[in-house]
């Protein structure tokens, strides 16, 4: 998967890590990937909130180290 963006929120608190992730969105084209990193596990539940709300697509994420990492589709 290429990812044409990698948005790095590690140490910061809700909702930090949706409001750096939505204003790097902005900036992408329709179907580029961004990759967002967080250390708050309450990211978990907000990214799969966020991307409903949105229509973009929640690609996949993992867990790794306790960071969590989200990959967006901008649609």
């Amino acid at each position: 998967m290429q990812v044409d963006l990698v948005i790095d929120t590690k140490g910061l608190a809700c909702p930090m890590p949706i409001v750096k992730a939505k204003k790097a969105l902005d900036g992408l084209t329709t179907n580029q990937i961004m990759e967002v990193q967080s250390t708050d596990k309450g990211s978990v539940n907000d990214f799969q909130a966020w991307v409903k709300q949105t229509k973009h697509e929640l690609i996949k994420y993992e867990e790794e180290n306790g960071i969590y990492k989200f990959f967006v589709k901008k649609v």
